[in-house]
């Protein structure tokens, strides 16, 4: 098994990756699939199923669907262009996709909201059409945003989880077990076998220049939360907390007021920046997905900003070691809101920061596997139950939690010894139960929990 930390960590636009970054995706995918058939189509048209139809309003996800067809994807993603297009769509009832002819579509009547039942592969499911001269359906797929900005086809899904087609890697671990032995055989760290499987796949240039572009897009968006203000948008009227609680850390420096729990603040300030940015619609990494974003770098910020020693030479080994938990939780799980409700987002994220920043405070292998499963387990059964639909509340002060959690189950495992009851597998196996057993209503549909409870506007 092998999913690389380009796969973990991709730059993509808020505020969902798994609603607005994946419903680009495969509408970019199903241009291409246009661009292959024999035949000329004249009109696209789709359907928003279960997650996607009931919270897509608020997650962006029309709007992601309707640029994908026009031929947007994540990684380029220009905002002023993007809101040029859909005003042209809008006026024409046509997109106009690179290498296609002129394809008739009005979003209004083409792209239905269906809040029926699920379809069968998944929670966030999305069928997309192209049509002749008639109207008539001549070509359609059926896709799937399985978390994470991960898109997978009904076939690919049948397939099974495994679907990796790529050469083999030198450490193909497909669990926390397998990876512990291998790192006790082989002598090496999490991070030097993950940047093994990564070299012998994209080369060392690729890992270093693409690593370093993940963390300076992760700050970038940081420092982007941390200094602005104002009114999120979507109708609950948010305000945007980073800068002030920031702002408010920096005048206390220097007094005899600092008590030492103030650290929380900083780790939430910088989680709830990234968050902030992402539901505002703006440039972030996903981590593994865009609304648990803000805890991974949070956990990165704190470390190189307050704890002594810590250099951004040993970024690529906490990304690394990170991306190696995330790859075990959704190959044996899941890191879908949608699927598995919050534990798979948010407590996906803090297993992964927790397990990087024990790896960079010179954790062993043990070590590392215990902090992401501490991190894990006090997130199990937490749902996703974003109000209004938007990633918003619970979600940005939940990112913050998150991150401090991470912070805690690292210094817990280090003061230990890596021996513990509870192994990762058997954590990632119960969240993956957990997540079966739930009701759909705290799956990502705004259908119970805090988005019945608290007013919408």
């Amino acid at each position: 098994m092998f999913l690389s930390v380009f796969d973990m960590f991709k730059v993509g636009i808020g505020p969902s990756s798994s609603h607005t970054m994946g419903p680009m995706v495969a509408a970019a995918r199903f241009l291409d699939k246009m661009r292959a058939a024999p035949f000329e189509c004249h009109g696209v048209k789709g359907s928003l199923h279960g997650s996607l139809a009931f919270t897509g309003v608020g997650h962006a996800t029309d709007r992601a669907t309707i640029l994908g067809l026009a031929g947007f994807v994540p990684q380029t993603y220009d905002a002023d262009k993007a809101e040029a297009t859909l005003e042209q769509i809008r006026d024409t009832h046509t997109v106009r996709p690179e290498g296609l002819p002129e394809l008739a579509f009005n979003p209004k009547e083409d792209l239905l909201f269906d809040f029926g039942p699920n379809l069968p592969g998944h929670a966030n499911g999305m069928i997309l059409m192209a049509t002749d001269a008639q109207g008539d359906v001549i070509l359609q797929e059926t896709y799937y945003s399985i978390g994470g900005g991960f898109v997978m086809t009904e076939a690919e899904l049948a397939a099974g989880r495994n679907t990796d087609e790529g050469d083999p890697v030198p450490y193909p671990f497909k669990s926390a077990a397998e990876m512990l032995e291998m790192a006790e055989t082989s002598g090496k760290s999490i991070a030097q076998m993950k940047k093994a499987n990564e070299i012998s796949r994209g080369g060392p240039g690729n890992l270093k220049s693409g690593v370093a572009r993940i963390w300076q897009v992760m700050d970038d968006c940081i420092e982007r939360g941390l200094n602005t203000d104002g009114i999120l948008p979507g109708g609950l009227n948010v305000k945007r907390r980073a800068k002030g609680i920031r702002d408010a850390l920096i005048d206390e420096r220097g007094t005899n007021l600092n008590a030492p729990h103030k650290i929380n603040d900083w780790m939430s300030a910088y989680a709830m920046a990234v968050n902030e940015e992402n539901a505002a619609g703006g440039q972030v990494v996903t981590a593994p997905t865009n609304g648990a974003a803000g805890v991974v770098p949070a956990v990165i910020k704190y470390w190189l900003e307050h704890v002594p020693g810590a250099s951004e030479a040993q970024i690529e080994d906490f990304l690394l070691t990170a991306a190696a938990i995330g790859g075990l939780v959704k190959f044996n799980a899941s890191i879908s809101g949608a699927e598995a409700g919050c534990q798979a987002e948010v407590g996906s994220a803090a297993a992964m920061g927790a397990a990087g920043l024990a790896a960079v405070l010179g954790g062993t292998p043990a070590q590392i596997e215990n902090a992401a499963e501490i991190a894990l387990e006090h997130h199990l059964g937490m749902t996703c139950d974003p109000v209004k639909g938007l990633v918003q509340v619970p979600c940005i002060e939940r990112n913050g939690l998150g991150a401090i959690k991470a912070v805690s189950a690292a210094s817990l495992a280090l003061r230990g010894d890596g021996t513990h009851l509870v192994p990762l597998d058997a954590c990632i196996e119960t969240m993956r139960q957990t997540g079966a057993d739930m009701s759909e209503k705290y799956k990502e549909t705004s259908l119970g929990g805090l988005a019945v409870n608290v007013p919408n506007c």
